[in-house]
């Protein structure tokens, strides 16, 4: 039988996006994501969350550090679990406390 995960208490399912390590200097050269000084967050893509998370939905981008977090495969994709308070920033279409930068 096919069962559907659900996530708990403040609990969020991210995929990384695709390119979100790797970056462009200026000249347009291409920095791999492995080229890090600092820790490098990334964005990905949420596809589930807790009963208890209330600032992320699902279909929202939200930046974290992949390297902090659970990794779990479902259907051949690899997905992160981590806290809703482990996220740095959601980029949704019904921000509240914008920034005025967009993705």
């Amino acid at each position: 039988p096919r069962l559907e995960i659900q996530m708990l208490h403040d609990r969020v399912l991210v995929r990384i996006l695709e390119g979100s390590g790797e970056r462009r200097s200026s000249a347009g050269i291409v920095i791999p994501a492995t080229a890090q000084v600092a820790k490098r967050l990334v964005w990905g893509e949420v596809f589930g969350v807790g009963q208890h998370a209330r600032s992320v939905k699902v279909g929202d981008h939200v930046l974290l550090n992949p390297e902090e977090q659970y990794e779990v495969e479902v259907q051949g994709s690899t997905y992160l679990i981590l806290r809703e308070r482990d996220l740095h920033a959601v980029a949704a279409e019904r921000a509240e406390h914008g920034t005025g930068l967009y993705l």
